[in-house]
């Protein structure tokens, strides 16, 4: 999609599950506090592809199907606007599949949403269709959000992992601007595990106790060199602590998002949405976690 051709916009997919709701209205929030489009977006998929080999009852198959979505887009924005009358909604009905929908609907600086649940959610994320699994590079983050909503409003708080490298530092950066749209406190989570032993011996439990302080003064060092290389004039006036835990970082980050509104990671893969969950971090926060995740794919800090 050409940046010109179409405003910014938080881009959501749906399709009939509830967690595709969540995501919807996660994304409708995004958009307002922003002062974007929120771009609703279905794809057509499987039966737009028969259509195109088959006769005429396949092609019954499509229109019933494309009336269905049309239905699908229709009320998502009237759900939208009964609650936000103000934000600009447009839909989109494509013919590809929900992750090549979803991409092609998507430019830098954009942020695409979808649900942990169904056809539109992180399942069809990972399976993808042929050209999503071939796309060079999703454009943008991408937030997934679970099916069960979290009790007690905001909590004012983002989590963002780090481990010193280029994905964690992508990741940094959108949490530091998620929070100056919001005002939210940011933390910083880095978490290392030192080679255990299970020999009692005095000298085994000394080395042990070294390993262990090697590690501790490697994530503080860690810590510390990101947030000088990130932090910048505009995002030093905000709230920001690091907490640094001696665990496996996907439980460290989920421990760490107990009581915060959204977990950022990166994502080391090869671009698109392959780079999306290719990574065993990133992969594992987004199959336990219960807040919304937003993951930072290869290419989503890149100018047109």
């Amino acid at each position: 999609m050409n940046e010109q051709e179409h405003p910014p916009a938080v881009v959501v997919g749906v399709d009939e599950t509830p967690a595709a709701r969540a995501a919807l209205d996660w994304a409708a929030d995004a958009a307002e506090r922003r002062g974007v489009q929120l771009r609703i977006v279905h794809g057509l998929g499987t039966p737009a592809v028969m259509a195109t080999y088959a006769g005429s009852e396949s092609y019954v198959v499509l229109e019933e199907h494309r009336e269905y979505a049309h239905t699908l887009l229709t009320d998502s924005a009237t759900h939208v606007h009964s609650t936000r009358p103000d934000l600009r909604v447009t839909t989109v009905l494509a013919p590809e599949a929900a992750p090549a929908a979803l991409l092609g609907e998507a430019c830098h600086g954009d942020i695409i949403v979808v649900g942990s649940r169904g056809l539109g959610g992180v399942r069809a994320i990972m399976l993808g269709s042929v050209s999503a699994r071939t796309s060079s590079a999703a454009p943008c983050p991408v937030v997934v959000v679970p099916e069960a909503g979290r009790p007690g409003g905001r909590k004012g708080r983002i989590v963002v992992g780090v481990d010193g490298s280029e994905s964690s530092r992508r990741a940094l950066r959108f949490g530091l601007q998620e929070a100056l749209v919001d005002g939210s406190s940011v933390t910083v989570v880095n978490s290392w595990e030192a080679p255990s032993s299970q020999d009692t011996e005095p000298h085994r439990s000394d080395e042990q106790t070294f390993h262990e302080d090697v590690f501790d003064r490697h994530s503080e060092e860690v810590v510390a060199g990101v947030l000088a290389e990130v932090v910048d004039d505009e995002t030093e006036q905000l709230d920001i602590s690091a907490v640094r835990m001696r665990n496996h970082p996907v439980e460290a980050l989920l421990k760490a998002g107990e009581n915060a509104d959204l977990l950022v990671v990166g994502s080391r893969g090869r671009g698109g949405i392959r780079g999306l969950v290719m990574g065993s971090v990133s992969q594992g926060v987004l199959y336990h976690a219960r807040l919304p995740v937003a993951v930072l794919p290869p290419h989503s800090e890149e100018a047109e």
